[in-house]
């Protein structure tokens, strides 16, 4: 398994390297001493989700007060256009929006630390994506920031089809600065 530093700090990619035959394919999916090796704690993982969406569907932009959490995603059926925000007051690459495809295919999985934004974007029929997270959900601590903001100006790549309630009630990135004192 490969690890790909960005360059937001602390955001990595870990890409696996599939074992493919006339049955289909094998895939690790997680490797504790790869994670170790690349700074992230695999024993700080409490809590594993997988969310199921349909084509078009958006969700987020997401994130966590308090201390926050961390989390690996991935795609296990489908594609996604996963999009993070830095979120970090104090950090170099605060609100920095970065994108990555995960797919069925590739298997890349993005660790996102402490501290940023997420959501993504379906852009298949059926998207699986599944979450490990080092922190146990605490509704109260819930963060959203509008997924449309034009300020972050997240190119969606197809028609957004489905978008609940909550995330078209979110913060604007302007609110969400001045809730962590930056201007």
């Amino acid at each position: 398994m490969k690890v790909i530093r960005t360059d937001v700090d602390g955001l990595l990619v870990f890409e696996p390297t599939p074992h493919r035959d006339e049955r289909g394919y094998f895939t690790r999916t997680f490797d504790v001493e790869v994670a170790a090796r690349a700074g992230v704690d695999p024993s700080r993982f409490v809590q594993e989700n997988q969310s199921r969406s349909y084509q078009g569907v958006v969700r987020g932009l997401h994130g966590r007060g308090g201390t926050g959490e961390a989390k690996i995603v991935r795609c296990a059926h489908g594609a996604v256009l996963d999009v993070v925000v830095d979120a970090r007051p104090g950090s170099a690459t605060f609100g920095a929006v970065r994108s990555f495809v995960l797919d069925d295919q590739v298997h890349r999985q993005l660790y996102i630390p402490r501290g940023f934004l997420h959501g993504f974007q379906a852009l298949t029929a059926v998207t699986d994506v599944c979450y490990k997270m080092d922190d146990f959900y605490s509704p109260g601590d819930d963060i959203t920031v509008a997924f449309d903001d034009p300020e972050l100006d997240v190119a969606w790549p197809a028609p957004i089809t489905i978008v609940s309630e909550r995330d078209r009630a979110g913060l604007s990135w302007a609110q969400y600065r001045a809730s962590v004192g930056v201007d």
